[in-house]
């Protein structure tokens, strides 16, 4: 429904197109030809020459071509790919005499609001009295129709209006339109029927319809952006544009063929995706294994911030100051360096030509052989190869036409593979290119691991990249002989690293998991002020009931969890023949029809802390009971005992003083109860009297003793802490 609407506009401009007529030979004066990308030459189109791609979902594209004098390249592009250009593009123009004059985009506006802009609206299809309403005032050259009575063959004047007016016709009175024009013989009235071609004498008007023109026709997609490239200069000259959009990232595929005899072959295929609207001809391909970072940023809409509203502070009026130049100044000098545009170099550590990865390059590599219909020698691929690694280490001499204003540095460490052979993939296709064909040196091997398959370890292979160049993630399929034998998949490896891959079931080879003999002992017992420090032996054993009932010879590979972190370390004979983040490998190997046990045996030492004086005297005796302990320490500990005894005392005695306190001051307060209730004459009274004066005899030499005791407590407590914090044995 959009797409139908926008396209409303275009009858009318059809039909001005028809009437209207320029001329670009005389159109505008050299300020305005300067000013306005119209008026620039339009440049034949700049096809893809160069596309770089990563495994970060981005791709580096380069366009190049030939302009002359002065030229305008329009391009366009998704409105989501906008963004990305914006903050990657890189423009160079070759010459010495050319130089870069501005980059124009289409801005997010709706298509009637950018309609509405122009000096002409052409919104809603204007009919042809409408925009020439719009243009009253503006000086016009009008052509008539040979079969105009009473018209001269060309007018020039003003448009003052148009208006309608009535004429006789065989049918009655017709309404026509007619357009009123100053001329310099006086104002004529003229039929819009008998103009045969009308032009506006304002260069500015005629750019203005043109550009209107170029904004009707590229909102018939409405999801494509036009970008316009503005370069000045004199001659023919090489220019060139770069930029970083976001493409699917490139994928790897393998196949491993293993043999009885002779050593894994791998050959390795690349998944490149033109997700572009154009065709891919005959362009210089690269593939990047790396991960540069990347990110979005929103540059394309308009971005406004709030600002504090100020009122202005009143002075008086100043005579504007003079400054004097300074003595013995140096000239300010700011040095840059780095890629153009802050972007890392994708070619800066290129294979040397000769080392470069051939895809395809030898006739006997193995399911290769389609990149020779190609039609390119073996030399002059080899010359082409050379031509690109060199053309891809070219630094972008972007630093004369559009002077950096960044520090660049190279990110990271990347790996490249060159495609030797030009490329051609048509828009919206997907193609494999082989990328590696070599043989590999690997071994044969089971690898077992319970949390995989409990019963069975898994066919595999140990293989080491010799291929020369480093092999992206990507998935495996494994052939035996000429069968298929599994799938597997790898992480991204490095030259001459070692990699472990697994593909199918072992099942003639079984393996049982089990716990062995499992303790732990107090090792070393010391005392360190008043801290008993115990150090105790962990001991693990894991035991693995290994069957090979196949008729061939297995090189078992055990993971065991890596416990290194918790201090474990592996004692005995069996030790691992190879460490990860997360595991352990221990290599065995089992002959045909034998069954062998493995035991793997961990220890570790873990510690242990007591603080005595919060100890109880039953964990001071297990500590004297300890036959780990040494008998100063056990000598020490007992003497400790023997003055905790002493301290034990004074606090029992306290607490029977406390007790009789407590019992004589409640006794006190039943006999003052009673004391008031009976009389003073009374027998009881006298008794209830005399017993309460004993009982203050004996609170008052209560009182005395607890005072004596609570010394003594807090000596005997003193002594006992003394003793303990300085205690150490080791």
């Amino acid at each position: 429904m959009r797409k139908f609407l926008w396209s409303l506009p275009i009858f009318g401009a059809a039909t001005l197109a028809g009437i209207l007529s320029t001329d670009r030979a005389t159109s505008a004066p050299n300020s305005v030809s300067k000013s306005t990308p119209s008026s620039l030459q339009s440049a034949q189109s700049l096809p893809i020459t160069r596309v770089i791609l990563f495994n970060s979902g981005v791709g580096h594209f380069t366009r190049s071509g030939e302009i002359t004098n002065d030229a305008r390249i329009d391009l366009t592009f998704p409105e989501q790919d906008i963004n990305d250009l914006i903050k990657s593009m890189v423009l160079e123009d070759m010459s010495e005499k050319g130089r870069i004059s501005a980059v124009t985009y289409d801005s997010r506006d709706p298509i009637d609001r950018t309609l509405k802009s122009f000096a002409i609206n052409l919104n809603n299809s204007p009919t042809f009295p409408q925009i020439l309403t719009q243009a009253r005032g503006e000086k016009v050259e009008v052509t008539m129709l040979t079969t105009a009575v009473g018209q001269p063959g060309t007018l020039q004047g003003s448009i003052m209006g148009v208006e309608k007016k009535k004429e006789a016709s065989k049918d009655g009175s017709v309404e026509v339109d007619v357009i009123n024009l100053w001329c310099a013989e006086g104002v004529r009235s003229i039929k819009l029927n008998d103009i045969a071609r009308l032009r506006f004498s304002n260069p500015v008007i005629e750019n203005e319809i043109r550009r209107a023109l170029e904004t009707l026709a590229l909102s018939h997609d409405s999801q494509k952006k036009a970008v316009s490239l503005n370069f000045s200069g004199e001659g023919k000259r090489k220019v060139r544009v770069s930029y970083v959009i976001e493409n699917p990232i490139w994928k790897t595929s393998y196949r491993l063929v293993l043999s009885q005899e002779g050593k894994p072959y791998l050959q390795g295929w690349a998944v490149v995706e033109n997700a572009t609207d154009e065709d891919w001809n005959e362009v210089g391909m690269g593939l990047i294994s790396g991960r540069p970072i990347s990110f979005k940023m929103d540059l394309y809409n308009p971005l406004y911030v709030q600002r504090p509203m100020v009122e202005p502070e009143l002075f008086a009026s100043l005579r504007p100051p003079t400054y004097a130049g300074g003595f013995n100044q140096k000239p300010h000098q700011q040095q840059f360096a780095g890629g153009p545009g802050g972007m890392p170099v994708p070619s800066a550590a290129p294979m040397p030509p000769g080392n470069m990865p051939r895809s395809g390059a030898k006739k006997e590599s193995r399911g290769a052989g389609g990149m020779n219909q190609l039609g390119l020698a073996e030399q002059d691929r080899a010359l082409y190869a050379r031509k690109l690694a060199e053309e891809m280490d070219k630094k972008l001499n972007v630093g004369r036409a559009a002077p950096s204003v960044a520090t660049a540095s190279q990110l990271g460490d990347y790996f490249q593979y060159l495609i030797d052979v030009p490329v051609s993939l048509g828009r919206q296709k997907s193609a494999l290119l082989p990328i590696v064909n070599k043989d590999i040196d690997g071994q044969r091997v089971s690898i077992y691991n319970p949390n995989v398959q409990a019963k069975h370890p898994l066919l595999g292979l140990k293989f080491k990249n010799t291929a020369g160049m480093n092999l992206s993630q990507g998935p495996i399929t494994v052939f035996e002989g000429s069968t298929y034998a599994g799938d597997t998949r790898i992480l991204d490896v490095q030259k001459n690293e070692e990699r472990l891959v697994s593909y199918a079931i072992d099942l003639g080879t079984e393996v049982s998991a089990k716990n062995g003999n499992n303790t732990s002992r107090i090792t070393k017992v010391r005392a360190n002020k008043g801290i008993i420090y115990t150090e105790t032996l962990i001991r693990e054993e894991k035991v693995y009931d290994i069957v090979n009932r196949s008729d061939k010879d297995r090189v078992l590979l055990i993971e065991h969890p890596n416990r290194k972190g918790q201090g474990f370390k592996f004692t005995g004979k069996n030790q691992p023949s190879e460490e990860t983040a997360d595991l352990y490998r221990f290599e065995s190997k089992i002959a045909s029809g034998k069954t062998v046990n493995y035991s793997v045996v961990e220890e570790r030492s873990q510690g242990a802390q007591f603080t005595l004086t919060n100890s109880s005297d039953d964990q001071i005796r297990w500590f004297i009971n300890l036959n780990e302990a040494s008998e100063s320490l056990k000598g020490k500990l007992r003497e400790a005992l023997g003055i905790k005894a002493t301290w034990d005392n004074s606090r029992r005695e306290l607490d029977n003083i406390n007790r009789r306190i407590q019992t004589i001051t409640q006794d006190q307060n039943r006999i003052r109860q009673n004391l008031r209730e009976v009389p003073k004459e009374s027998k009881a009274y006298k008794t209830y009297l005399a017993k309460f004066d004993e009982q203050e005899t004996e609170m008052t030499s209560l009182h005395e003793k607890l005072k004596q005791m609570q010394k003594q407590e807090e000596i005997s407590h003193r002594n006992y802490e003394q003793y303990l914090n300085n205690l150490t044995i080791e």
